[in-house]
């Protein structure tokens, strides 16, 4: 379970550099296919005061170091690359206000916000855009959020948008504006020694662990060597290519989007999961599993079963107002043609918590500090044939369970859009309240009928609701 986010003004803690699998993410997009974009859609009761929005993401961006800062390359790729303090940061350029089109509507709104995730990010610039909508139905608003998966996760996300909400109608004192960061663009020499030394304190960590690792082991040398055999054979699965997808319907892929949404009551899924003895998370994805089954047969092409991304979050009690990326990707042969409701859940449950239990979950990092020194056409190459096969992404994200505000005005839903990577479909849940928004991202060439794609998930949905 993710620790509970932190409380608005708790300092948010990021580290001066990308991991090492932060920075695959980032090389991999020179296949745009594989872009790693998090966007979602905050729908607001009212619109708030433009200028008074303005200064509060400026706030933000003063006490959140990722809002205004650039990632910079090191030469030779010696070590990770840096993130840096933007020295030409505009806030004009990251905060947008528009009026909405069409009829106002959060359809209108879904159809604004998907170009807006297709777009790769300015690589000059920090990695988050934010626009602001209104003009809606009833005088309502809403407000786009993209932002960079290397930036932070999911429950990343929600820690950071405590900075840009509040838990009450008031409007912030524009007395409390903490100075700007000073951004200070080192020199090339400056910046080889800073890589050199920081891969040097690295490897001393490492070696450092290694050795105390070795003095608490009290297992005999065989077992020890079975547990390490163990690991790497999890680490090979965790990586090994799946080229080709498990749906005979949803094959195609392009770099087009499309937006749905669909919200639940947080009791109604947390009763159905409670029938199999399960976690709220394989109510979620068997409802999901089922629609699919649904989808495939309309199509006349029944199928047993679907390859699942799902990320696996690392987060423990002890993680504090970390925001940057603590997961590892999984991905899980699902069946999604279990006649009874409660058993696929009951089955769903198990095999993610495999998932989580995987050895090789701690040989990610590692395997990931190799992978980055590879030829950047090598690496990518070596991602797209992993992921190029995942059928669908799901995604559960522990949201806030009171009632927000952006400077006085209610927030009333907040829609999450996973990014697809290489997959036909994204499903990301966001808990908000005593509801859970699922944000459905689908490729337009692997399903081209969004809206029965849409009826079909709702019916899986009815299914394990019952």
């Amino acid at each position: 379970m993710a620790p509970e986010p932190a409380e608005p003004g708790a300092p948010i803690h990021f580290g001066d550099r990308m991991s090492d699998a932060d920075s695959l993410m980032w090389t991999v997009e020179r296949n745009p296919a594989l872009r790693s974009t998090i966007t979602a859609v905050a729908t607001l009761l009212e619109s708030p005061d433009r200028e008074q929005l303005q200064w509060r993401i400026d706030r933000a961006s003063r006490r959140i170091p990722r809002l205004r800062q650039r990632v910079v390359a090191n030469p030779m790729s010696i070590a990770p690359p840096r993130w840096e303090y933007d020295p030409n940061f505009n806030l004009s350029y990251h905060l947008r206000s528009v009026t909405a089109g069409g009829s106002g509507t959060l359809r209108d709104v879904l159809d604004f916000a998907q170009p807006i995730a297709m777009q790769g990010f300015d690589r000059a610039r920090p990695l988050w855009e934010f626009t602001l909508v209104d003009g809606l139905v009833d005088d309502k608003a809403a407000l786009i959020m993209k932002v960079h998966h290397a930036i932070t996760d999911g429950v990343g996300a929600v820690q950071m948008m405590l900075e840009t909400f509040s838990f009450d109608e008031t409007i912030a004192d524009r007395s409390d504006l903490p100075a700007e960061p000073e951004a200070v663009v080192m020199g090339q020499g400056e910046r080889m020694r800073d890589a050199v030394s920081h891969e040097a304190r690295r490897q001393m960590g490492i070696a450092k662990r290694t050795v105390e690792g070795l003095r608490r082991i009290d297992q005999g040398a065989a077992e020890v060597a079975k547990q390490a055999g163990g690991a790497a054979v999890s680490a090979g699965r965790l990586i090994a290519p799946s080229i080709t997808p498990l749906s005979p319907q949803m094959i195609d892929r392009s770099l087009s989007v499309h937006f749905d949404v669909l919200t639940l009551p947080v009791a109604d899924l947390k009763e159905a999961s409670a029938k199999a003895d399960a976690k709220l998370n394989a109510a979620f994805v068997a409802g999901v599993a089922r629609g699919m089954r649904r989808y495939h047969e309309h199509h006349g092409e029944p199928i047993s079963h679907l390859r699942m991304g799902m990320p696996i979050n690392n987060r423990n009690d002890d993680a504090g107002a970390e925001a940057g990326n603590q997961f590892t990707p999984a991905r899980i042969k699902t069946p999604i043609d279990i006649v009874d409701p409660v058993e696929h859940m009951a089955t769903i449950n198990r095999l993610t918590a495999a998932a989580r239990d995987e050895p090789g979950q701690s040989l990610v990092e590692p395997m990931a500090n190799v992978l980055r020194r590879m030829p950047k056409l090598l690496t990518t190459s070596l991602f797209a044939m992993a992921f190029q096969g995942v059928d669908f992404t799901t995604s559960n994200v522990p949201g806030i369970p009171v009632p927000m505000y952006l400077e006085g005005a209610p927030v009333t839903a907040q829609f999450p859009f996973g990014p697809l990577s290489g997959a036909a479909a994204n499903l990301t849940l966001l808990s908000y309240c005593d509801d859970v928004h699922i944000g459905i991202n689908v490729d337009t060439a692997a399903i081209t009928d969004s809206d029965v794609f849409l009826g079909c998930i709702e019916e899986g949905f009815a299914e394990v609701l019952g």
